[in-house]
């Protein structure tokens, strides 16, 4: 049975995953001392890293197999131990998952420069929450 998200991803193309990947969700969750929630794992078991801009913005969600690499080429999982990067704008920020609780989490965007949670700014209250804001056409950004 197709999910909203699924539903969403479709009118962007964007692509299903042909192959299983070296990584598996369990040793990302290993390594980064959290489980991550289920409708992201739905995503990554699902889908492939793609590029697309869906509503108003453009970004790109990294792929299973290059999770771990990219959150410790950037040193995100070092300087913001409850925070998993997933993606990026292309302008100097990424996407990430930040756990706020025992099972509490939320999307955001943040800086790759600086690293510091104060900076994050809250674009999902979970990943299909995300996805739905986007397809919406939420800013991340408000103009004042």
């Amino acid at each position: 049975m197709e999910t909203l998200m699924d539903n969403i991803l479709k009118k962007y193309n964007w692509p299903t995953r042909t192959t299983t990947g070296n990584m598996d969700i369990e040793q990302i969750e290993g390594k980064i001392g959290f489980e991550l929630p289920n409708d992201y794992k739905y995503f990554l078991s699902k889908y492939q890293r793609h590029e697309a801009q869906i509503g108003n913005e453009s970004f790109k969600l990294w792929d299973l197999d290059n999770l771990l690499l990219l959150n410790d080429g950037y040193e995100i999982l070092l300087n913001l131990p409850n925070t998993i990067g997933i993606g990026d704008n292309g302008g100097g920020e990424f996407i990430g998952i930040e756990k706020t609780g025992i099972e509490d989490f939320r999307i955001i965007l943040t800086p790759f420069i600086g690293l510091d949670s104060a900076d994050h700014i809250e674009i999902g209250r979970s990943f299909t929450d995300f996805i739905l804001r986007m397809d919406n056409g939420e800013k991340w950004f408000k103009e004042y």
